[in-house]
């Protein structure tokens, strides 16, 4: 069991996504992404850890949605996700989310997964 070690998994809302632009893997959608997102944090409850998803827009509000989020609870590991780290229209708020991080939650160990069913697999690489 991983001792209830605290994991935020952070992540575009898929309801405001086009899956259609270049950048997002093709045959998504926000039906798969959410049944994956649940998929994962199913698993790592199972496995013991405590789960929270930080769902955002595209940078209008994400950085306060995350900040918020952060002062409710300290986490042991934090990802964030491809949708946000892989598309390259996403760099800035990408940076912006890591910043943020980075400042509210220093302990934490970051990790990135590239699809959500590799969601368990990158968090366990780090607790």
């Amino acid at each position: 069991m991983a001792n209830d070690k605290g994991v935020l998994v952070i992540g575009l809302d898929p309801a405001l996504i086009d899956f259609s632009q270049p950048g997002y893997a093709p045959g998504m959608d926000a039906t798969k992404v959410l049944a994956g997102l649940k998929s994962s944090e199913e698993e790592l409850t199972r496995l013991g850890y405590s789960v929270q998803m930080c769902l955002t827009d595209f940078g209008e509000t994400a950085e306060a949605v995350l900040q918020s989020r952060l002062k409710q609870k300290q986490f042991d590991c934090i990802l964030i996700g491809a949708g946000v780290r892989a598309n390259p229209s996403n760099f800035i708020l990408f940076e912006k989310l890591i910043n943020v991080v980075h400042e509210h939650a220093p302990q934490a160990k970051l990790c990135f997964n590239t699809m959500p069913s590799d969601t368990t697999a990158a968090v366990q690489r780090w607790l």
